[in-house]
């Protein structure tokens, strides 16, 4: 009785182990290595704010600005990087759009890391500019295009500083990990 029970826990143990191995492997195979790992996300301020009005500004023309296609031009233009030219490459390749000489497809052609800035940015923005609706004054909900993410603080549950004695405690420091890791309570 004891070597059956055994046996039978062996053999549901292999079984385990061979659907597990069967299941990873078929992910492996199906994600494969063409996803991004890891992106440095450090668009300037200016660069964002400029690419956000320009997406929303034309939204309703003929031809729409995507934002994240002008922040990914503007990336493979400067390298990765927002310098100080980084708004006037977002005119530059608005113009162009604009005007039709160059789409989206053409500039994937044109330029070897567009479509990896274009990847990397609409995972950290995608969706934050489009259209939602917002109730109005008498209760009624508008339609509106533009920038749509927002604050994770609930309407009516903002932060008020609540007298919680941590300067007394030492908690004054701002980064609270350290604080706490040299000041034991």
């Amino acid at each position: 009785m004891m070597t059956c029970l055994i046996l039978m826990t062996l053999m549901l143990a292999a079984g385990i182990l061979l659907y597990e191995n069967r299941f990873q492997e078929q992910q492996v195979s199906q994600t494969g290595d063409s996803f991004i790992k890891w992106v440095d996300f450090n668009v300037s301020k200016e660069a964002l704010k400029k690419a956000c009005l320009m997406d929303v500004a034309s939204y309703e023309s003929e031809i729409h600005l995507d934002w994240i296609t002008l922040l990914a031009y503007a990336a493979v233009r400067g390298g990765g990087e927002f310098g100080s030219k980084s708004t006037q490459y977002i005119d530059d390749i608005a113009a162009q759009i604009t005007a039709g000489e160059i789409s989206e497809e053409e500039l994937k052609e044109k330029y070897k890391y567009f479509s990896y800035y274009y990847e990397a940015y609409a995972a950290v923005l995608g969706g934050m500019i489009g259209e939602y609706e917002i109730e109005d004054e008498r209760g009624d909900y508008q339609k509106k295009y533009g920038l749509k993410a927002f604050s994770p603080i609930a309407a009516g549950f903002s932060y008020q500083d609540y007298d919680d004695d941590s300067d007394k405690i030492g908690l004054n420091q701002k980064n609270l990990f350290i604080n706490i890791a040299t000041n034991p309570l």
